[in-house]
């Protein structure tokens, strides 16, 4: 049962039961998302003390960390700066962020970005629950699944131009059946919820779109534990808030990778 409290700045704070999820915040904040800035914007008040997250909408990147961001409570400690990655500002290169791309987090007067990284650093360096456990053994598995990580997606990506896409891109997909099983305290990577996950739902979100609609294959058909995972990470107010808009994926998808 979800218990509401309205507070005076507009915004709705919900406390859930995690029962599958101990460790998870219980103050969950529904954000009005501010629009992105383009090049016709000016920038916000750089290096006053505010900390920062620039983001994408859009961006699996930048969407590991604004998970991340929103499962640790932290709406009102980092503001989202959205980017138009199509028409940038040119501030944002020349002031902001040298590599002119998201995620990035300005924080303590420095700039730092590549999503993995700031995964740890938000973790490490905010209030909120740990993302990762203490458990030597979870620790272990987190650090195996993230180091494969790149070469997954590159796979699955392959996979598109492949004779037989889906009988290509099946293994990656049991690689997350079988790791998902690894544990069983919960429905996530090492249980509950880590790093691992907020890394690896914005392309498992992605693909499982685009295998739907380009091919009509349901990327958890046979795989069990896969099918769990989503169905319980699309219970949580800190994911469901940052989802990518499907027909957006799917353009995309098409035009970068298949033609």
């Amino acid at each position: 049962m979800y218990v509401v409290q309205e507070r005076s700045r507009g915004r709705r704070f919900f406390f859930l039961p995690h029962h599958e999820n101990k460790r998870m915040a219980s103050l969950f904040v529904h954000e009005i998302l501010p629009p992105e800035l383009n090049s016709t914007s000016q920038p916000p008040p750089l290096f006053d003390g505010t900390t920062r997250l620039y983001i994408n909408y859009q961006c699996p990147f930048a969407q590991r960390v604004w998970i991340a961001r929103n499962v640790k409570g932290l709406q009102d400690k980092i503001k989202l700066v959205p980017i138009d990655l199509q028409n940038r500002p040119a501030w944002y290169k020349e002031k902001v962020y040298p590599e002119n791309k998201v995620p990035s987090l300005e924080h303590d007067g420095k700039v730092i970005g590549e999503s993995l990284d700031l995964l740890k650093y938000i973790d490490a360096n905010f209030e909120g629950p740990s993302l990762l456990p203490d458990d030597p053994t979870k620790l272990k598995l987190s650090g195996e699944i993230i180091d494969y990580l790149n070469t997954m997606t590159k796979n699955l990506y392959s996979s598109f131009k492949s004779e037989d896409t889906v009988k290509a891109a099946a293994p990656e997909f049991d690689f997350l059946e079988t790791a998902l099983g690894k544990f069983e305290d919960g429905p996530f990577f090492l249980g509950q919820f880590s790093q691992v996950d907020a890394a690896i739902a914005p392309f498992l979100e992605r693909f499982s779109i685009f295998f739907k609609a380009q091919w009509g294959y349901d990327i958890t058909e046979g795989r069990p534990k896969l099918a769990t995972f989503i169905q319980e990470i699309e219970k949580l107010d800190a994911y469901k808030q940052t989802k990518a808009d499907p027909e957006h994926v799917i353009k995309m998808y098409r035009q970068r990778f298949l033609k």
